[in-house]
């Protein structure tokens, strides 16, 4: 199932959960709002029930103080984006956002090698079909 896109601050709280695995809201909300008093502690409560509504966190309610992880991987929220920008801005075409990254050089040669041997894999497995 295709999640919604993340907010900033919701991707800042799921940024440290795939960081640190499994948080607590206090941890969160020391890691996020360091210089603040308990002021943001509602905040950041706001935030994760937002995100285990959405299905992008779980809590751990088995204890006392509760902890939060993430339901789905960086990779898996990447891909859906990039998918879904895909789907927007070219018709559902990587081509042309590839081709962006190589012509202006945002992409290593270890990352080129590494696409190179998934598209290999993918002819390898369509001659085998």
């Amino acid at each position: 199932m295709k999640q919604p896109q993340l907010a900033n601050a919701e991707l800042a709280v799921m940024d440290l959960l795939w960081q640190n695995d499994r948080l607590t809201a206090r941890q969160i909300r020391e890691q996020l709002y360091p210089d603040t008093s308990k002021t943001q502690h509602g905040t950041v409560q706001r935030l994760l029930q937002r995100l285990e509504d959405k299905g992008y966190v779980e809590r751990d309610r088995s204890l006392f103080v509760h902890l939060f992880s993430a339901a789905i991987s960086r990779q898996t929220y990447a891909g859906q984006q990039l998918e879904s920008l895909a789907d927007k801005l070219t018709a559902g075409s990587f081509a042309p956002l590839i081709t962006h990254l190589v012509e202006k050089k945002k992409i290593s040669r270890d990352e080129i090698d590494r696409i190179r041997a998934i598209l290999d894999g993918l002819v390898d497995e369509g001659e085998q079909a």
